[in-house]
This record gives structure tokens, C-alpha cells and sequence, in this order.
């Protein structure tokens, strides 16, 4: 293998996601279940390990780790 190879590394492209824990109420619909905290959409590398929040029962849940409240829309 040629030297110039063996100390180039591939650039990645940067991902795409939202902030994480920026925000303390989040609006779910019941497509969007089941709910975690952090989101899918958020970045996770700067944020606390992802839990499932049981909201079907009461329509409301809390994060244990952040306190974010979620609220099922409908």
C-alpha cells in the first residue's frame, strides 16, 4: 500500500440531528410511540443514556434523567 494511503483517513459528513435536551415540554402524537428521551432526531453524544417513557396510560410522562415533560397530543 502506498504511504500516501496508509495516513489519509475518509472524512465522514457531518450528521444532521437537533440539539438534545433543549427543550423541557415535547408534544407526541401516538404514531410517534414508543417515546424515548433523548429523541431519535437528537444528537445523543452530548446527552444522557436513552430511557422509554410510558406515557398511553396517563397522556404524560417525565424524563428521569433531564425532567423533560412529554405530552401525547391526542
Amino acid at each position: 500500500m502506498p504511504p500516501s494511503l496508509l495516513n489519509s483517513s475518509p472524512r465522514m459528513p457531518p450528521i444532521e440531528s437537533a440539539p438534545a435536551n433543549t427543550e423541557r415540554r415535547y408534544e407526541v402524537s401516538r404514531d410517534a410511540l414508543p417515546v424515548c428521551c433523548p429523541t431519535p432526531e437528537m444528537a445523543v453524544w452530548n446527552s444522557h443514556p436513552r430511557v422509554y417513557l410510558a406515557i398511553e396510560a396517563t397522556g404524560s410522562a417525565t424524563c428521569p434523567y433531564c425532567g423533560a415533560l412529554f405530552v401525547l397530543k391526542d
